[in-house]
């Protein structure tokens, strides 16, 4: 299958060739109120965000309520607390689907979510749910990709955590069940990511291995990395969002909050409009300045027949005289008339025949 240049959702191009379509992730900022959550996404349309994104999954779907080892996380940013309990908190309640989908399209904005079990891709398809996103910790749940690509709809996949291999795995099983339009998010999973393992170049690598759009799930803090991913060929930014990071939440640490978020949609849609068309065109803004390039000019008065020399004839600022490469061949010619101080040297300046 040919490389995907181009996939809409929603009616929203995206591709190299549009500004890059950058998702508002809600995830569990909610902070357990619907009200909240409709709040997040006027906020997210205020910031000129494209989408927004749920997460949809119950604490039961995700996982099950045990004690034993492995559920209790030991690291990081949830450390001490049962995966159980955190997913209950998190999750977003299925019945606030439907109002909070509704909510984003009367904004304007293009709402999806992830699913993570068979039920959530068909409950989000009776909600006409425009695309699917896999997360990164279920690149490797190939049946999962497989239920969600089989909808017809776009797919985003994360591939954090994966190896080639995987993520190998993860696009076959999407292509396998007919997916057409496919994007990966280059993604560190780690929460907040350090920028020094953002590996930014996984972008490209991505969309050339694969032929695939490629973007950046962002964990970092700040705007700055999802701005270079941009310049490096991402078309899709997802980053988390909160209202204020001060009221907490299992998120709320790795989130950006309004007006840093209008902020990574200013930066992201500068760097990807300084991409520019790939040539050596001299741009508009710089027409004027080409008087400052360098021309021969006569820099002492000159006599007619005087030997053009270098201390009468020099390369200098502005452009108006022949161009400095010809300055060896007119050493040592003579001038064709009296030439003052300050004249712009031009054929017509210069005698006929050989050089003294």
């Amino acid at each position: 299958m040919g490389a995907n240049t181009e996939i809409g959702i929603a009616g929203r191009a995206i591709g190299a060739a549009h500004s890059p379509f950058i998702v508002a992730e809600l995830s569990g900022n909610h902070n357990g109120s619907i009200d909240r959550a409709c709040r997040l996404i006027d906020a997210a349309k205020s910031a000129g965000a494209d989408a927004v994104k749920l997460q949809t999954y119950t604490a039961d779907t995700i996982t099950i309520d045990h004690d034993g080892p492995g559920f209790l996380i030991e690291d990081g940013l949830w450390a001490g607390r049962r995966l159980y309990d955190l997913y209950r908190e998190a999750a977003t309640p299925w019945e606030w689907h439907q109002r909070l989908f509704d909510h984003a399209r009367a904004q304007g904005l293009i709402a999806f979510s992830t699913p993570f079990d068979f039920t959530a891709v068909d409950f989000l398809a009776s909600l006409a749910a425009p695309a699917y996103k896999i997360a990164s910790f279920e690149l490797t749940d190939l049946p999962l990709i497989g239920r969600a690509a089989a909808t017809g709809k776009p797919l985003i996949i994360s591939t954090g955590l994966g190896s080639l291999d995987e993520i190998g795995e993860a696009v076959g099983a999407a292509r396998n069940a007919g997916c057409c339009d496919l994007i990966l998010l280059h993604c560190t999973s780690a929460y907040p990511a350090p920028p020094a393992e953002a590996r930014l170049r996984g972008v490209g690598e991505l969309a050339n291995r694969f032929g695939v759009l490629a973007g950046l799930s962002d964990h970092t803090p700040g705007t700055t990395i999802s701005a270079a991913a941009v310049a490096l060929g991402a078309c899709v930014i997802e980053k988390h969002m909160t209202l204020r990071r001060a009221d907490g939440g299992p998120d709320a640490a790795f989130s950006l909050e309004p007006p840093e978020f209008e902020r990574l949609v200013a930066d992201c849609r500068t760097a990807w409009a300084a991409l520019g068309p790939q040539n050596f065109a001299r741009a508009s803004s710089e027409t004027g300045n080409a008087i400052f390039r360098r021309s021969l000019y006569v820099v002492r008065d000159v006599a007619a027949g005087e030997a053009f020399t270098p201390e009468n004839v020099r390369s200098i600022r502005p452009s108006f005289g022949m161009a400095p490469k010809h300055l060896p061949n007119v050493l040592g010619r003579r001038a064709a008339q009296a030439i003052a101080r300050g004249t712009p040297l031009s054929e017509g300046l210069i005698a006929k025949g050989e050089a003294t």
